[in-house]
């Protein structure tokens, strides 16, 4: 009898999951040693990854094998906006459009792989959504506590990390779970959705190397 896949998933990705939780970037902003602005580059990036996401799963809402994990309770996209616009004002959209909002290039990245690979690959989707969303409903709570704490920045700026729509976060997710593994894929899907989700982990670190980079430039005058 095959592994559960939600058991395969936490496995295969550990180590990567590892890599990207160590990035100097992600460990310098939770103990305190950034500011507000390298929380809001963020959640800049962030922003333009769960639009690339988003779009490509509502290509998919009647998929047998992924409709049923799409749930407009997960989306991201209306609460990264407001959190854009309390950090860098109203004119967030032109300011993202011109460049005075920066978007490193691991994040261009990313996006363009969530855009293309979605028209193609089910398990490229489901892989990301899962890395995603289940990180954010295990981390979110902790992450806006540890940043309001160092850099006082209030819930009106961090919609990012509520899920208001969710009361319960643990029924979720091991609802979701549940669904992972009495959906019936294929070895061949398995395997697919497997290295996704190893790849879905690297491709996050490279976007925190990045802006690691970006936070160690000196500021503009």
């Amino acid at each position: 009898m095959s592994a559960l896949l939600s058991e395969e998933l936490k496995s295969h990705t550990a180590s990567a999951h590892a890599r990207a939780e160590e990035a100097p970037f992600v460990a310098e902003l939770m103990v305190g040693r950034l500011d507000a602005a390298a929380l809001a580059s963020l959640l800049a990036q962030s922003l333009l990854i769960y639009r690339a996401l988003e779009g490509a799963l509502a290509a998919h809402a009647g998929h047998p094998q992924l409709g049923g994990f799409i749930d407009s309770r997960l989306d991201r996209v209306p609460a990264l906006e407001r959190d854009l616009a309390f950090h860098y004002g109203p004119d967030w959209e032109a300011q993202l459009a011109d460049g005075r909002i920066a978007v490193v290039p691991a994040t261009a990245a990313y996006a363009e792989a969530l855009a293309t690979m979605g028209r193609e690959s089910i398990e490229f989707l489901l892989a990301h959504h899962y890395v995603r969303y289940m990180g954010d409903l295990s981390g979110g709570q902790i992450i806006s506590a540890l940043v309001q704490r160092h850099y006082g920045i209030p819930a009106e700026g961090l919609n990012f990390y509520r899920f208001e729509q969710i009361e319960k976060t643990r029924p979720y997710k091991d609802e979701y779970r549940n669904r992972l593994d009495s959906t019936d894929f294929s070895l061949d899907q398995r395997d697919a959705i497997l290295a996704c989700a190893a790849e879905s982990f690297e491709l996050n670190r490279a976007v925190f190397v990045d802006l690691g980079a970006l936070a160690a430039q000196p500021a503009r005058t």
